[in-house]
């Protein structure tokens, strides 16, 4: 009687377990095992919001759409501190100031895409998403002759579609993790304290271009960080270009 029961349970584990596998092989095949493997391999896409260096290096970026009243005044502070930036110029922007947009290509700074009309990327389509890049790329690139390579989506808004499609087009996505807030105009600083107290090693520092502050906040920044001894450098310097991956923080790592 005993063996019999015995012989019972095993199969009664064995059902169970086939139970198990089938269940699972049905969920890998069915919306819910998309789910399930979204939570386990997270299939977000993200942008780069900075980047693991052991250098005491950082890049400084400026976003520009509205107006254009500081920014030869900030173009003067860095090369006065000898820095090279990045500027994410809006489409509009270009159309309105292309003889500013040579003068920051001719000093030596990066240029970015922001957009050709600075929308929320996250609710445009794919081809939506092409044109906007395409043409901000085109009158970027009929001014400077170089190569756009970098894009930061208006408002830091962005979904997968946005990523893998900048992607596809060998444009990689840039954020940010150290935000100056400047665009809130409390004091030059309030700016100068926020930066210096977010940036390490790897950050890459919002200001935009026609805040009231920043020329202000600007050169005291600058000289603490050389002061610290980190490089600033434009974001494709600082940004890996091969074998590396994002984290879940939007970090850069190489792969080891």
């Amino acid at each position: 009687m005993k063996l019999r029961d015995r012989k019972h349970n095993n199969i009664l584990k064995i059902m169970i377990v086939i139970m198990i596998v089938c269940i699972s092989l049905i969920y890998n095949y069915s919306g819910y095992g998309r789910l399930i493997s979204v939570f386990r391999n997270n299939n977000r896409e993200l942008p780069i919001y900075c980047v693991d260096t052991p250098e005491k290096k950082i890049a400084i970026s400026f976003d520009a759409a509205w107006g254009a009243d500081y920014t030869e005044s900030l173009l003067k502070i860095l090369k006065n501190y000898d820095v090279k930036s990045t500027f994410f110029l809006v489409g509009f922007w270009v159309d309105k100031y292309p003889e500013m947009v040579k003068r920051i290509d001719e000093e030596g700074h990066e240029i970015g895409n922001h957009s050709l009309n600075h929308p929320h990327m996250s609710q445009l389509s794919k081809e939506q998403i092409v044109q906007e890049l395409t043409k901000t790329s085109e009158k970027i690139e009929a001014i400077t002759n170089k190569k756009v390579t970098l894009f930061r989506p208006p408002f830091g808004d962005y979904n997968n579609r946005l990523v893998k499609t900048s992607r596809e087009m060998g444009i990689q996505v840039i954020q940010w993790d150290v935000d100056s807030l400047d665009y809130k105009d409390y004091g030059a600083d309030a700016i100068v304290k926020r930066v210096l107290s977010k940036v390490k090693n790897g950050s890459i520092v919002l200001f935009h271009n026609n805040a009231t502050y920043t020329k202000d906040a600007l050169p005291v920044i600058l000289e603490n960080l050389q002061k610290e001894n980190y490089k600033i450098v434009p974001v494709s310097e600082l940004i890996y270009k091969e074998n590396y991956y994002i984290d879940h923080t939007g970090m850069q790592k190489l792969l080891r």
